[in-house]
């Protein structure tokens, strides 16, 4: 593990904000094998320019990839996650960039993942937590998505099948065959889970407490939640008959 690069792969649309304080927090860490990838979506406003000075400063430890315009968080996730598996990554982490995850928890999945394929940070096992300030409505809803709805459809055994801090194999990622994920909006985390899942992948899931986004506006609108509720029928039925890739991502 102290040799063993590892890469957090960081979505950015509009967190010009959130984005040097975020890198600076996570090289706080002092984990040195730790290199940042953002991935930016021509945010208006130029993140995917700070991002470009943040590289600059570490040419070794930062790289950006800039995309056409927003293209959507599923692609902007396998984009990364192709670039770690082919700059060498042997851990992946995911993670948003609006302080939701806190980067004070990645010494804890690093030590964690070596005894499973996968570290979730979980909201809803013992000792995870919501952010005070979210509505009764928006906490029932998030609670019914991943405790009942794609537990019920999909047999799901993780409790936050949508969460978004995670740390990955690499061995992990190319089993599971980023070729074959279609999702793109944030069902493509109720897609990785499945998958991981449904091919005997390990996992835990690590108690973390999910802050509300420190600055900006949150991206997860209705039509958003409509989709996701929607595709996680097509999930099931597309992934019927998986079986691990060999062939690598």
């Amino acid at each position: 593990m102290d040799t063993a690069k590892v890469m957090t792969v960081i979505p950015t649309y509009n967190e010009a904000e959130n984005l040097p304080r975020l890198v600076t927090e996570l090289f706080a860490l002092d984990i040195p094998t730790l290199e940042i990838l953002v991935v930016d979506d021509n945010s208006p406003d130029g993140t995917g320019q700070i991002a470009d000075e943040l590289a600059s400063q570490h040419p070794d430890r930062v790289h950006v990839l800039h995309r056409a315009g927003k293209l959507g968080l599923g692609t902007a996730y396998i984009t990364g996650f192709r670039y770690a598996l082919q700059h060498g990554a042997e851990y992946i982490i995911q993670m948003d960039a609006d302080f939701s995850h806190s980067p004070a928890y990645i010494p804890q999945f690093l030590q964690a993942i070596e005894g499973y394929d996968v570290v979730v940070g979980s909201r809803y096992v013992v000792g995870g937590r919501l952010d005070e300030r979210w509505g009764w409505w928006r906490y029932f809803l998030s609670w019914w998505a991943n405790s009942i709805y794609t537990r019920l459809i999909l047999g799901l055994k993780v409790k936050d099948a949508t969460a978004g801090f995670k740390c990955w194999r690499r061995a992990t990622l190319e089993g599971i065959g980023l070729d074959r994920i279609r999702s793109n909006g944030y069902v493509f985390q109720v897609e990785m889970a499945y998958l991981t899942e449904k091919l005997g992948y390990r996992f835990l899931e690590i108690p973390i407490y999910f802050e509300d986004r420190r600055i900006g506006r949150s991206k997860m609108t209705g039509r958003v939640k409509v989709e996701a509720a929607l595709r996680t029928w097509q999930i099931r039925w597309r992934h019927r008959a998986a079986r691990r890739s060999t062939a690598g991502s």
